[in-house]
Protein backbone atom coordinates (compact mmCIF):
# COMPACT_ATOMS: atom_id res chain seq x y z
CA UNK A 1 0.00 0.00 0.00
CA UNK A 2 1.31 3.45 -0.93
CA UNK A 3 0.74 6.16 1.67
CA UNK A 4 0.84 9.82 0.77
CA UNK A 5 1.53 12.49 3.35
CA UNK A 6 -2.15 13.39 3.46
CA UNK A 7 -2.95 9.82 4.53
CA UNK A 8 -0.56 9.88 7.47
CA UNK A 9 -1.81 10.42 11.01
CA UNK A 10 -1.07 14.04 11.84
CA UNK A 11 1.58 13.25 14.46
CA UNK A 12 3.57 11.28 11.86
CA UNK A 13 3.77 14.10 9.29
CA UNK A 14 6.75 15.89 10.85
CA UNK A 15 8.50 12.55 11.29
CA UNK A 16 8.05 11.77 7.59
CA UNK A 17 9.30 15.23 6.62
CA UNK A 18 12.45 15.01 8.74
CA UNK A 19 13.11 11.40 7.78
CA UNK A 20 12.51 12.12 4.11
CA UNK A 21 14.85 15.10 3.96
CA UNK A 22 17.52 13.22 5.89
CA UNK A 23 17.16 10.17 3.63
CA UNK A 24 17.76 12.33 0.55
CA UNK A 25 20.83 13.87 2.16
CA UNK A 26 22.20 10.41 2.91
CA UNK A 27 21.56 9.28 -0.65
CA UNK A 28 23.23 12.38 -2.17
CA UNK A 29 19.91 13.42 -3.72
CA UNK A 30 20.06 16.80 -1.98
CA UNK A 31 22.56 19.27 -3.34
CA UNK A 32 23.33 22.93 -2.78
CA UNK A 33 21.04 25.21 -4.78
CA UNK A 34 22.26 28.24 -6.67
CA UNK A 35 21.03 30.58 -9.32
CA UNK A 36 21.73 27.96 -11.98
CA UNK A 37 18.64 26.10 -13.16
CA UNK A 38 20.45 22.80 -13.71
CA UNK A 39 20.97 22.20 -9.97
CA UNK A 40 18.54 20.21 -7.87
CA UNK A 41 16.26 22.77 -6.19
CA UNK A 42 16.18 23.10 -2.41
CA UNK A 43 12.90 22.44 -0.71
CA UNK A 44 11.58 24.26 2.30
CA UNK A 45 11.22 21.71 5.11
CA UNK A 46 7.58 22.57 5.88
CA UNK A 47 6.53 22.48 2.21
CA UNK A 48 8.21 19.11 1.67
CA UNK A 49 5.11 16.97 2.17
CA UNK A 50 3.17 18.95 -0.42
CA UNK A 51 5.88 19.33 -3.07
CA UNK A 52 7.64 15.95 -3.10
CA UNK A 53 6.95 13.54 -5.93
CA UNK A 54 5.27 10.23 -5.20
CA UNK A 55 8.63 8.51 -5.57
CA UNK A 56 10.24 10.66 -2.93
CA UNK A 57 7.29 10.23 -0.57
CA UNK A 58 7.46 6.46 -0.88
CA UNK A 59 11.23 6.63 -0.36
CA UNK A 60 10.73 8.69 2.77
CA UNK A 61 8.13 6.33 4.14
CA UNK A 62 10.29 3.29 3.47
CA UNK A 63 13.02 4.96 5.52
CA UNK A 64 10.41 5.92 8.11
CA UNK A 65 8.60 2.66 8.61
CA UNK A 66 11.44 0.22 7.97
CA UNK A 67 13.60 1.90 10.55
CA UNK A 68 16.51 0.43 12.42
CA UNK A 69 18.79 1.36 15.28
CA UNK A 70 22.49 1.40 14.63
CA UNK A 71 23.37 4.27 16.92
CA UNK A 72 25.20 3.53 20.10
CA UNK A 73 26.22 5.72 22.96
CA UNK A 74 28.84 7.09 23.18
CA UNK A 75 30.16 7.97 19.71
CA UNK A 76 32.72 10.26 18.08
CA UNK A 77 31.53 13.17 15.95
CA UNK A 78 33.05 13.94 12.52
CA UNK A 79 35.07 16.64 14.29
CA UNK A 80 36.60 14.10 16.69
CA UNK A 81 34.58 15.22 19.70
CA UNK A 82 32.99 12.75 22.12
CA UNK A 83 29.27 12.61 21.47
CA UNK A 84 26.13 10.59 21.98
CA UNK A 85 24.02 8.91 19.30
CA UNK A 86 20.61 10.48 19.87
CA UNK A 87 17.39 11.50 18.15
CA UNK A 88 18.16 14.44 15.82
CA UNK A 89 15.39 16.42 17.52
CA UNK A 90 17.48 16.32 20.70
CA UNK A 91 20.57 17.75 18.93
CA UNK A 92 19.88 21.45 18.46
CA UNK A 93 22.95 22.24 16.34
CA UNK A 94 22.37 19.52 13.75
CA UNK A 95 18.61 20.03 13.75
CA UNK A 96 19.19 23.72 12.97
CA UNK A 97 21.28 22.71 9.94
CA UNK A 98 18.58 20.31 8.77
CA UNK A 99 15.89 22.98 9.11
CA UNK A 100 17.94 25.64 7.32
CA UNK A 101 17.09 25.83 3.57
CA UNK A 102 20.39 27.72 3.01
CA UNK A 103 22.55 24.88 4.27
CA UNK A 104 26.02 24.73 2.73
CA UNK A 105 27.78 21.81 1.09
CA UNK A 106 29.99 21.44 4.17
CA UNK A 107 26.94 21.36 6.44
CA UNK A 108 25.28 18.69 4.31
CA UNK A 109 28.44 16.61 4.54
CA UNK A 110 28.46 17.10 8.32
CA UNK A 111 24.90 15.76 8.50
CA UNK A 112 25.82 12.73 6.41
CA UNK A 113 28.86 11.89 8.52
CA UNK A 114 26.95 12.45 11.79
CA UNK A 115 24.28 9.91 10.92
CA UNK A 116 24.27 6.85 13.22
CA UNK A 117 20.98 5.10 12.46
CA UNK A 118 17.22 5.43 12.89
CA UNK A 119 15.04 4.98 15.96
CA UNK A 120 11.26 5.13 16.05
CA UNK A 121 11.15 6.54 12.50
CA UNK A 122 13.48 9.43 13.27
CA UNK A 123 17.17 9.80 12.24
CA UNK A 124 19.82 9.41 14.92
CA UNK A 125 22.93 11.59 14.86
CA UNK A 126 26.21 11.67 16.78
CA UNK A 127 25.67 14.85 18.77
CA UNK A 128 28.52 16.58 20.64
CA UNK A 129 28.12 15.68 24.28
CA UNK A 130 27.51 18.47 26.75
CA UNK A 131 26.70 18.26 30.43
CA UNK A 132 22.93 17.89 30.82
CA UNK A 133 21.04 20.50 32.83
CA UNK A 134 21.16 19.69 36.53
CA UNK A 135 17.42 19.08 36.65
CA UNK A 136 17.70 16.37 33.96
CA UNK A 137 20.55 14.44 35.53
CA UNK A 138 19.64 11.10 37.02
CA UNK A 139 21.08 7.72 37.92
CA UNK A 140 20.45 4.64 35.84
CA UNK A 141 19.39 1.29 37.24
CA UNK A 142 23.07 0.30 37.19
CA UNK A 143 23.98 3.35 39.31
CA UNK A 144 25.64 5.28 36.47
CA UNK A 145 25.04 8.98 35.93
CA UNK A 146 22.62 9.55 33.07
CA UNK A 147 20.20 12.01 31.54
CA UNK A 148 16.41 11.97 31.81
CA UNK A 149 15.30 11.77 28.17
CA UNK A 150 12.25 10.85 26.17
CA UNK A 151 12.12 7.09 25.70
CA UNK A 152 12.58 7.39 21.93
CA UNK A 153 15.78 9.39 22.43
CA UNK A 154 17.51 6.57 24.31
CA UNK A 155 18.49 3.84 21.83
CA UNK A 156 19.91 1.49 24.46
CA UNK A 157 16.56 1.31 26.28
CA UNK A 158 14.44 1.50 23.13
CA UNK A 159 16.34 -1.56 21.90
CA UNK A 160 14.98 -3.55 24.85
CA UNK A 161 11.48 -3.09 23.45
CA UNK A 162 12.21 -4.77 20.13
CA UNK A 163 9.85 -7.75 19.83
CA UNK A 164 9.69 -10.24 21.28
CA UNK A 165 9.91 -8.26 24.53
CA UNK A 166 11.03 -10.32 27.51
CA UNK A 167 9.62 -9.86 31.00
CA UNK A 168 13.06 -8.84 32.28
CA UNK A 169 13.50 -6.20 29.59
CA UNK A 170 10.05 -4.76 30.22
CA UNK A 171 10.76 -4.64 33.95
CA UNK A 172 14.07 -2.85 33.28
CA UNK A 173 12.31 -0.18 31.19
CA UNK A 174 9.70 0.32 33.91
CA UNK A 175 12.21 0.84 36.71
CA UNK A 176 14.23 3.22 34.49
CA UNK A 177 11.43 5.78 34.46
CA UNK A 178 12.21 9.36 35.48
CA UNK A 179 10.39 12.71 35.51
CA UNK A 180 10.81 15.22 32.67
CA UNK A 181 8.60 17.29 30.36
CA UNK A 182 8.57 14.35 27.92
CA UNK A 183 5.55 12.11 28.33
CA UNK A 184 7.55 8.87 28.48
CA UNK A 185 10.96 9.48 30.03
CA UNK A 186 13.75 7.15 31.10
CA UNK A 187 17.13 7.63 32.72
CA UNK A 188 19.47 7.08 29.77
CA UNK A 189 23.05 6.16 30.62
CA UNK A 190 26.26 7.04 28.79
CA UNK A 191 26.80 3.52 27.48
CA UNK A 192 25.25 0.12 27.22
CA UNK A 193 27.07 -1.34 30.23
CA UNK A 194 25.41 -4.32 31.88
CA UNK A 195 25.59 -5.30 35.53
CA UNK A 196 27.70 -8.23 36.73
CA UNK A 197 26.38 -11.60 35.64
CA UNK A 198 24.43 -13.58 38.26
CA UNK A 199 26.76 -15.32 40.65
CA UNK A 200 29.61 -12.92 40.08
CA UNK A 201 30.58 -11.32 43.36
CA UNK A 202 30.31 -7.53 43.28
CA UNK A 203 32.42 -5.14 45.33
CA UNK A 204 29.91 -2.88 47.03
CA UNK A 205 30.99 0.74 47.12
CA UNK A 206 28.15 3.11 47.85
CA UNK A 207 27.48 6.20 45.76
CA UNK A 208 24.64 8.70 45.66
CA UNK A 209 22.82 6.39 43.25
CA UNK A 210 20.63 3.56 44.55
CA UNK A 211 22.46 0.25 43.91
CA UNK A 212 21.36 -2.08 41.13
CA UNK A 213 19.68 -5.02 42.93
CA UNK A 214 21.38 -7.44 40.53
CA UNK A 215 24.72 -6.58 42.11
CA UNK A 216 23.32 -7.61 45.52
CA UNK A 217 24.72 -4.40 47.02
CA UNK A 218 21.31 -3.55 48.49
CA UNK A 219 18.65 -5.37 50.43
CA UNK A 220 20.91 -8.05 51.93
CA UNK A 221 19.93 -8.68 55.52
CA UNK A 222 22.62 -10.35 57.59
CA UNK A 223 20.32 -10.74 60.59
CA UNK A 224 18.66 -13.95 61.67
CA UNK A 225 19.40 -14.48 65.35
CA UNK A 226 17.11 -13.37 68.21
CA UNK A 227 14.62 -13.53 66.20
CA UNK A 228 6.19 -1.98 66.90
CA UNK A 229 3.29 -2.40 68.30
CA UNK A 230 3.03 -5.98 69.21
CA UNK A 231 6.39 -6.46 67.51
CA UNK A 232 9.43 -8.60 68.19
CA UNK A 233 12.98 -7.56 68.93
CA UNK A 234 15.14 -7.73 65.82
CA UNK A 235 18.52 -9.36 65.51
CA UNK A 236 21.27 -6.88 66.24
CA UNK A 237 22.29 -6.60 62.57
CA UNK A 238 18.82 -7.02 61.07
CA UNK A 239 17.45 -4.37 58.68
CA UNK A 240 20.74 -2.44 58.44
CA UNK A 241 19.06 0.24 56.28
CA UNK A 242 16.87 1.49 59.12
CA UNK A 243 17.63 5.05 60.16
CA UNK A 244 16.53 7.45 62.86
CA UNK A 245 16.05 11.14 62.12
CA UNK A 246 17.42 13.44 64.79
CA UNK A 247 15.57 16.71 65.37
CA UNK A 248 16.89 19.72 67.22
CA UNK A 249 14.23 20.95 69.62
CA UNK A 250 12.67 24.33 68.97
CA UNK A 251 12.55 25.38 72.63
CA UNK A 252 15.24 23.41 74.43
CA UNK A 253 17.76 22.71 71.62
CA UNK A 254 17.86 19.05 72.65
CA UNK A 255 18.00 16.17 70.17
CA UNK A 256 14.70 14.35 69.66
CA UNK A 257 13.91 11.18 67.71
CA UNK A 258 10.59 11.76 65.95
CA UNK A 259 10.73 9.81 62.67
CA UNK A 260 12.50 7.01 60.89
CA UNK A 261 13.63 6.34 57.36
CA UNK A 262 15.41 3.89 55.09
CA UNK A 263 18.85 4.26 53.53
CA UNK A 264 18.43 3.71 49.76
CA UNK A 265 21.92 4.74 48.62
CA UNK A 266 25.17 6.05 50.03
CA UNK A 267 23.80 9.57 50.30
CA UNK A 268 19.99 9.41 50.37
CA UNK A 269 17.42 8.36 52.96
CA UNK A 270 13.79 7.72 52.04
CA UNK A 271 11.21 8.97 54.52
CA UNK A 272 7.77 10.60 54.74
CA UNK A 273 7.11 14.20 53.74
CA UNK A 274 5.24 14.78 57.01
CA UNK A 275 8.55 14.10 58.77
CA UNK A 276 10.19 17.18 57.22
CA UNK A 277 7.37 19.70 56.68
CA UNK A 278 4.22 20.66 58.56
CA UNK A 279 3.40 20.30 62.28
CA UNK A 280 6.52 18.23 63.06
CA UNK A 281 8.58 21.41 62.71
CA UNK A 282 6.81 22.81 65.77
CA UNK A 283 8.68 20.18 67.79
CA UNK A 284 12.05 20.31 66.08
CA UNK A 285 14.09 20.71 62.92
CA UNK A 286 15.57 17.61 61.23
CA UNK A 287 19.35 17.97 61.47
CA UNK A 288 20.98 14.51 61.43
CA UNK A 289 20.42 10.92 60.38
CA UNK A 290 21.53 8.15 62.72
CA UNK A 291 22.74 4.95 61.06
CA UNK A 292 23.56 1.52 62.49
CA UNK A 293 21.45 2.01 65.63
CA UNK A 294 20.02 -0.83 67.69
CA UNK A 295 19.52 0.32 71.29
CA UNK A 296 19.00 4.07 71.61
CA UNK A 297 19.98 4.06 75.30
CA UNK A 298 23.69 3.66 74.52
CA UNK A 299 25.92 5.96 72.51
CA UNK A 300 28.67 3.43 71.75
CA UNK A 301 28.45 -0.15 70.55
CA UNK A 302 25.37 -2.19 71.39
CA UNK A 303 25.83 -5.82 72.45
CA UNK A 304 23.56 -8.84 72.84
CA UNK A 305 24.07 -12.35 74.14
CA UNK A 306 23.99 -15.06 71.48
CA UNK A 307 23.65 -18.81 71.64
CA UNK A 308 26.57 -20.54 73.29
CA UNK A 309 27.20 -17.70 75.73
CA UNK A 310 28.99 -15.40 73.31
CA UNK A 311 28.43 -11.70 72.72
CA UNK A 312 27.57 -9.99 69.43
CA UNK A 313 28.25 -6.26 69.22
CA UNK A 314 27.51 -3.57 66.67
CA UNK A 315 29.92 -0.96 65.41
CA UNK A 316 29.37 2.47 67.00
CA UNK A 317 26.48 4.35 65.43
CA UNK A 318 27.23 6.78 62.61
CA UNK A 319 25.56 10.19 62.70
CA UNK A 320 25.59 12.22 59.47
CA UNK A 321 24.24 15.77 59.09
CA UNK A 322 21.36 16.33 56.70
CA UNK A 323 22.49 18.47 53.78
CA UNK A 324 19.03 18.94 52.31
CA UNK A 325 15.44 17.83 52.86
CA UNK A 326 13.47 17.09 49.68
CA UNK A 327 9.73 16.68 50.30
CA UNK A 328 7.54 15.91 47.29
CA UNK A 329 6.47 19.24 45.82
CA UNK A 330 2.80 18.20 45.72
CA UNK A 331 2.58 17.19 49.37
CA UNK A 332 0.22 19.42 51.33
CA UNK A 333 0.71 19.14 55.11
CA UNK A 334 -2.62 20.89 55.70
CA UNK A 335 -4.67 18.42 53.66
CA UNK A 336 -6.40 15.43 55.23
CA UNK A 337 -5.65 13.26 52.21
CA UNK A 338 -1.92 12.84 52.90
CA UNK A 339 -1.18 12.36 49.19
CA UNK A 340 2.45 12.39 48.03
CA UNK A 341 3.64 11.77 51.60
CA UNK A 342 7.20 10.99 50.58
CA UNK A 343 10.55 12.76 50.96
CA UNK A 344 14.27 12.26 50.53
CA UNK A 345 17.07 13.35 52.84
CA UNK A 346 20.39 14.08 51.19
CA UNK A 347 23.25 13.37 53.58
CA UNK A 348 26.19 15.73 53.89
CA UNK A 349 28.62 12.84 53.38
CA UNK A 350 28.63 9.30 52.04
CA UNK A 351 27.46 6.55 54.37
CA UNK A 352 29.78 3.55 54.89
CA UNK A 353 28.87 0.03 53.77
CA UNK A 354 29.14 -2.37 56.72
CA UNK A 355 27.30 -5.29 58.29
CA UNK A 356 25.25 -2.74 60.23
CA UNK A 357 24.83 -0.03 57.60
CA UNK A 358 23.74 -0.84 54.05
CA UNK A 359 20.91 0.29 51.76
CA UNK A 360 17.64 -1.40 50.99
CA UNK A 361 16.64 -1.98 47.36
CA UNK A 362 14.03 0.11 45.62
CA UNK A 363 11.08 -1.97 44.40
CA UNK A 364 11.49 -3.84 41.12
CA UNK A 365 7.78 -4.59 40.72
CA UNK A 366 4.36 -3.24 41.64
CA UNK A 367 3.46 -5.46 44.56
CA UNK A 368 -0.25 -4.63 44.23
CA UNK A 369 -0.24 -6.46 40.88
CA UNK A 370 1.22 -9.64 42.37
CA UNK A 371 -1.13 -12.55 41.78
CA UNK A 372 -0.04 -14.27 44.99
CA UNK A 373 -2.43 -14.23 47.92
CA UNK A 374 -1.64 -13.82 51.60
CA UNK A 375 1.42 -11.66 50.97
CA UNK A 376 3.05 -10.63 54.22
CA UNK A 377 5.30 -7.62 54.62
CA UNK A 378 7.58 -6.34 57.37
CA UNK A 379 7.71 -2.97 59.08
CA UNK A 380 10.43 -2.05 61.55
CA UNK A 381 11.44 0.86 63.74
CA UNK A 382 11.55 2.28 67.24
CA UNK A 383 7.93 3.45 67.46
CA UNK A 384 5.23 2.91 70.08
CA UNK A 385 5.10 -0.61 71.47
CA UNK A 386 1.88 -0.27 73.49
CA UNK A 387 -0.80 2.25 74.40
CA UNK A 388 1.35 3.43 77.30
CA UNK A 389 4.85 3.33 75.79
CA UNK A 390 5.34 5.90 72.99
CA UNK A 391 8.82 4.79 72.00
CA UNK A 392 10.93 1.65 72.04
CA UNK A 393 14.58 1.62 73.09
CA UNK A 394 15.24 -1.38 70.84
CA UNK A 395 14.76 -1.81 67.13
CA UNK A 396 11.56 -3.81 66.59
CA UNK A 397 9.82 -5.43 63.66
CA UNK A 398 6.43 -6.92 62.92
CA UNK A 399 4.97 -8.78 59.96
CA UNK A 400 1.73 -7.51 58.43
CA UNK A 401 -0.55 -8.76 55.67
CA UNK A 402 -0.82 -6.72 52.48
CA UNK A 403 -4.40 -5.43 52.41
CA UNK A 404 -6.53 -4.66 49.38
CA UNK A 405 -8.10 -1.26 48.79
CA UNK A 406 -11.50 -2.88 49.38
CA UNK A 407 -10.36 -3.94 52.86
CA UNK A 408 -8.84 -0.56 53.60
CA UNK A 409 -11.05 2.14 52.11
CA UNK A 410 -14.29 1.91 54.14
CA UNK A 411 -12.76 3.01 57.46
CA UNK A 412 -10.96 6.00 55.96
CA UNK A 413 -13.85 6.99 53.66
CA UNK A 414 -16.06 7.36 56.75
CA UNK A 415 -13.55 9.91 58.02
CA UNK A 416 -13.40 11.83 54.71
CA UNK A 417 -9.92 10.56 53.93
CA UNK A 418 -10.29 8.85 50.54
CA UNK A 419 -7.32 6.78 49.45
CA UNK A 420 -5.71 6.96 46.02
CA UNK A 421 -3.42 4.92 43.78
CA UNK A 422 -0.24 6.33 45.33
CA UNK A 423 -1.00 4.54 48.60
CA UNK A 424 -1.07 0.92 49.75
CA UNK A 425 -2.44 -0.64 52.92
CA UNK A 426 -1.05 -3.26 55.27
CA UNK A 427 -2.11 -4.62 58.62
CA UNK A 428 -5.54 -5.04 60.16
CA UNK A 429 -4.52 -7.70 62.66
CA UNK A 430 -5.24 -6.88 66.28
CA UNK A 431 -2.22 -5.69 68.24
CA UNK A 432 0.15 -5.58 65.24
CA UNK A 433 0.88 -2.31 63.46
CA UNK A 434 3.32 0.48 62.79
CA UNK A 435 2.66 3.33 65.18
CA UNK A 436 3.69 6.77 66.39
CA UNK A 437 7.45 7.10 66.06
CA UNK A 438 7.58 4.72 63.09
CA UNK A 439 6.58 7.48 60.65
CA UNK A 440 8.78 7.59 57.57
CA UNK A 441 10.05 4.07 58.13
CA UNK A 442 9.96 1.35 55.47
CA UNK A 443 7.31 -1.20 54.69
CA UNK A 444 9.42 -4.05 53.32
CA UNK A 445 8.97 -7.03 51.04
CA UNK A 446 11.44 -9.91 50.82
CA UNK A 447 11.81 -10.53 47.09
CA UNK A 448 13.90 -13.67 46.89
CA UNK A 449 16.83 -13.03 49.20
CA UNK A 450 16.75 -9.24 48.79
CA UNK A 451 14.58 -6.81 50.71
CA UNK A 452 12.78 -4.02 48.87
CA UNK A 453 11.09 -0.93 50.30
CA UNK A 454 7.54 -1.02 48.95
CA UNK A 455 5.97 1.54 51.28
CA UNK A 456 6.68 4.45 53.59
CA UNK A 457 4.80 4.66 56.91
CA UNK A 458 2.26 7.46 56.47
CA UNK A 459 -0.78 7.23 58.79
CA UNK A 460 -3.20 4.79 60.40
CA UNK A 461 -5.94 4.31 62.97
CA UNK A 462 -5.83 5.61 66.52
CA UNK A 463 -5.13 3.67 68.65
CA UNK A 464 -2.65 1.59 66.66
CA UNK A 465 -3.18 -2.08 65.94
CA UNK A 466 -6.97 -2.08 65.58
CA UNK A 467 -8.50 -5.22 64.10
CA UNK A 468 -9.67 -4.98 60.46
CA UNK A 469 -8.24 -1.47 60.04
CA UNK A 470 -4.99 -1.52 58.06
CA UNK A 471 -2.45 1.29 58.14
CA UNK A 472 -1.74 3.45 55.09
CA UNK A 473 1.67 3.64 53.40
CA UNK A 474 2.98 5.69 50.51
CA UNK A 475 3.45 3.33 47.56
CA UNK A 476 7.12 3.64 46.62
CA UNK A 477 6.84 1.95 43.22
CA UNK A 478 4.67 4.78 41.89
CA UNK A 479 7.30 7.32 42.95
CA UNK A 480 10.34 5.71 41.31
CA UNK A 481 10.46 8.35 38.54
CA UNK A 482 10.39 11.12 41.16
CA UNK A 483 13.07 9.44 43.29
CA UNK A 484 15.46 8.90 40.38
CA UNK A 485 14.96 12.48 39.20
CA UNK A 486 15.65 14.01 42.63
CA UNK A 487 18.86 12.07 43.32
CA UNK A 488 21.94 13.99 42.19
CA UNK A 489 25.65 13.07 42.14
Amino acid sequence: MVWFSGDLPKDYEDVAIISGIFSMILQNQWTVASGSSNRTPRHDGRAFAHNMTTLHIVSALVATYMCFVQGQSPCTTPNGVTGQCININECKDLLAILDNPQRTKEEIELLRRSHCGFADKVPMVCCPQIAPPLDRRCFTYEGKEGTCLGLYSCPSIMGLLNPPVSKDNLSYVQVSRCESPDRYSVCCGPDGAVPPAPGKEAICTLTAAPPDPRTECCGLDSGGGNRIFGGNVTAIDQYPWLTLIEYRGVRDDRIKLLCGGALISGQYVLTAAHCVVGPVLNSGTPVNVRLGEYDVRFSGSDCVQVEGGGTDCTDPVVTIPIERTIPHKDYNPSAKLRRNDIALLRLAQMAPYTDFIRPICLPTMDITLDTMTNIRLEVAGWGAISDTESFSNLKLHVDLPLATKQQCEPYYAQRQVPLWDGQICAGGEKGKDSCKGDSGGPLMNENGKLWEVVGVVSFGPTPCGMENIPGVYTKVYDYLPWIRTQIKP
